[in-house]
Formats: C-alpha cells, sequence, structure tokens
C-alpha cells in the first residue's frame, strides 16, 4: 500500500534537493571584473607579436647598381714631362704619379694626409697628393722628389741633407725636401708663418721655430728633426 506521499514523487524516486539563490558578494563581482580585463589585455597586447610572426617576410628590394665610370685620358705635367693617363675620376694624384706615371719617389705613409709622405709640389705650392684627384691638375705644374734637381746636379736643399746626415730610413725624405722647398720660396716672399713676430709683416729671420712650424706638416719616425732644421736653415744661409 502507497503512501500518498509516494504517488506524489513517483514511487521510489527520491525527492530533489532544493537550489537555495546564491548571492555574488561586491568583493567577488570586482575580481570576476578584473580577470576579464586582464585577459581582454593580454590578449590585444599579444596579437600583433603573433600577427608578425605569421605574416611573410617583405622582399627585399634590390639594391641600387652603381655603373663604374669608365677611365679617361688625363694629361699631367710632372718635372716638366707631359703624362697622358688613362684614369677614373677618383684616381687621386698620388696613386697616379705612383701607379701610373712610374714615379715612385713619392711616398703613400697615411693616405690621410697626416704624415705629409706624399708632398708634392703643384705650381710651387706644397700639397698632400694623397688627398686630392688628379684630375683637379690637368694644365698645373707638378714636381715631385724626382724634378728637384736640375740634370745631374742637386738642389741646394738635397745637398743640404746630405751634408747634415737629414734623414735615417729615408721613408719620409721625399715629402720632407719637397716641403723644405717650398718652405724656401714661401719665406722669400715674405710668407708669415703662426710663430712669426708679427704675420702682418715680413719675417726678420728663418729662425729655429720659424724652421719647425713651417715642416710640422712633415712626420719622421726615425727621429731625425735636429738634423732636417739643421739641414734647412744651411740652405737658406747658402742661398
Amino acid at each position: 500500500m502507497t503512501t500518498p506521499t509516494d504517488c506524489q514523487h513517483g514511487g521510489d524516486a527520491p525527492a530533489p534537493e532544493s537550489n537555495p539563490e546564491r548571492t555574488t558578494t561586491p568583493s567577488q563581482l570586482s575580481r570576476r571584473r578584473f580577470l576579464q580585463s586582464a585577459a581582454a589585455a593580454a590578449t590585444i597586447g599579444a596579437a600583433p607579436h603573433l600577427r608578425a610572426q605569421t605574416q611573410a617576410p617583405a622582399a627585399a628590394s634590390p639594391a641600387p647598381q652603381s655603373h663604374p665610370v669608365p677611365p679617361r685620358p688625363v694629361t699631367l705635367s710632372v718635372n716638366g714631362r707631359a703624362y697622358t693617363l688613362q684614369l677614373e675620376p677618383r684616381v687621386t694624384l698620388l696613386d697616379a704619379l705612383r701607379e701610373y706615371a712610374g714615379l715612385m719617389g713619392t711616398k703613400k705613409g697615411c693616405d690621410r694626409g697626416q704624415c705629409g709622405a706624399c708632398t708634392v709640389l703643384v705650381d710651387g705650392r706644397r700639397i698632400n697628393s694623397c688627398l686630392t684627384l688628379a684630375v683637379m691638375h690637368e694644365g698645373e705644374n707638378i714636381t715631385t722628389v724626382e724634378g728637384l734637381a736640375s740634370n745631374v746636379a742637386l738642389s741646394p736643399i738635397q745637398r743640404a741633407f746630405i751634408e747634415h746626415d737629414a734623414f735615417q730610413c729615408g721613408y719620409c725624405t721625399p715629402g720632407q725636401l719637397c716641403s723644405a722647398t717650398a718652405l724656401l720660396s714661401e719665406f722669400r716672399n715674405g710668407t708669415a708663418s703662426i710663430v712669426s713676430a708679427d704675420v702682418r709683416a715680413r719675417p726678420a729671420a728663418l729662425t729655429d721655430d720659424e724652421i719647425r712650424e713651417r715642416m710640422s706638416g712633415n712626420i719622421c719616425r726615425c727621429g731625425a728633426y735636429a738634423n732636417i732644421v739643421a739641414a734647412v736653415r744651411a740652405a737658406h744661409d747658402n742661398a
């Protein structure tokens, strides 16, 4: 015999449990919103990085091709002789003299215009031939160490260098000789230097200080400076 209760709940079926209403506290709600915001921010921040990884690398643009400038004839007047050389515009005067004209007396030292070993005379003015282009000197008179002597006679400054032993290893000597030759001409023309008492007036005397200052662009690795100064002074006094 079944009881009314059994019929109401379908026989042996257990009675359903009661589901009390769930409540959410303010602190739980704030924590949930914080976690949702943090997850959204992390997703947005990672999206560009993931997209960059999946993108195929862009094809590199081809490097611009440089077309070499062909050599052209350049005529240089060196030591009273005309040399017609096939030179690229970028060839320095130093390389033109050594590699193309075969005048090996002019030396390549630092190749940066600091040591003075490559000094030559252009229209009587001394320059560092490693710092200028050969094409810039067409029509000018260039003198190298090979052109200082006349015929078989040495120049006064060459004789003075020998008499005063103003060279040791000799590598810097061609530049020293060309620079000293221009120095004597500059002094005779009244050109002042930074150590002259009055740069507006002709220097009174070619002192040792004047010689040292005027030769300061030429470096001697061996240290023959004292003999170089003596040789320049002797060449000036005997002129």
